[in-house]
């Protein structure tokens, strides 16, 4: 299903959703974030039985940010109004995501789009990939999660230094630093990521869906928060169709069989 500015394609119980402006290195603009979100929709349907979804780009960046053209012409909103109508909407529709969401780093991943890479449950990256907080050299304080994002999964003394510095994180850092998860060699991020999808879309979906839910509110609750939401989303699990199945198949001593209910 291809629109103007995205590209998405259902390969199974796999999504595969792209960046496809590779001639301004897959630049967000307030169009194609609307395209994004009318994919979302199409992941979101039931009927469409999506388990997994992979987010990468199309030719040789994953996403290069906010499309500053529209800005030098003066035909932009203001920076803060367009985050509320067109970035925060698809960043939340990420984080409620029903399913998990891999992202296929496959080139420069900056700004905005360092922010979108990071949202992944699995990021793979190819080794010529860099990441880089691009904010600070068009004078602009880090936006699209990224301050929040960033001190999760590297601290403080690092998130302060890619955002005061702007400078470049080769991937193989950005591993060593433990904010992705895997390096494959360059044109090979979207079939490993397409490996590890699969490996996921066959899982008990809704298992896999409160586990990323779990981990995603775990940072900003207590203990004993945790514990209370920690049981509520078991319950959710114990009631699902997979649960059930799950056991069987540990006792009969078998690959179990999930369908995602």
């Amino acid at each position: 299903m291809d629109f103007r500015y995205m590209k998405l394609t259902l390969e199974g119980p796999v999504a595969v959703l792209a960046y496809n402006r590779p001639e301004v290195l897959n630049a967000m603009s307030p169009e194609s974030l609307a395209e994004f979100g009318e994919a979302l929709d199409i992941i979101d349907d039931p009927a469409n039985g999506v388990r997994c979804v992979v987010l990468t780009g199309e030719g040789r960046a994953f996403c290069a940010g906010a499309n500053l053209r529209a800005r030098a012409s003066g035909d932009a909103p203001e920076a803060g109004a367009v985050l509320d109508t067109s970035y925060h909407p698809i960043l939340r529709r990420l984080r409620a995501l029903h399913c998990p969401l891999i992202t296929a780093v496959n080139g420069p991943a900056a700004g905005g789009g360092m922010a979108f890479a990071l949202m992944g449950d699995l990021i793979v990256a190819v080794r010529s990939a860099y990441f880089m907080q691009a904010f600070r050299r068009i004078g602009l304080a880090p936006d699209c999660g990224s301050s929040w994002l960033l001190p999760r999964l590297v601290g403080r003394a690092r998130s302060l230094e890619l955002s005061l510095l702007g400078e470049r994180l080769p991937a193989e850092k950005a591993l060593e630093w433990g904010m992705i998860n895997r390096v494959v060699d360059d044109g090979e991020a979207l079939n490993e990521a397409m490996k590890l999808a699969r490996e996921l879309a066959n899982g008990p979906t809704v298992a896999l869906g409160l586990i990323r839910r779990l981990y995603a509110e775990s940072s900003g609750n207590s203990f004993e928060e945790q514990l209370d939401l920690e049981r509520q989303f078991q319950r959710a699990a114990g009631r699902a169709s997979d649960f059930a199945e799950g056991v069987q198949a540990f006792l009969e001593k078998r690959p179990a069989r999930f369908t995602g209910h």
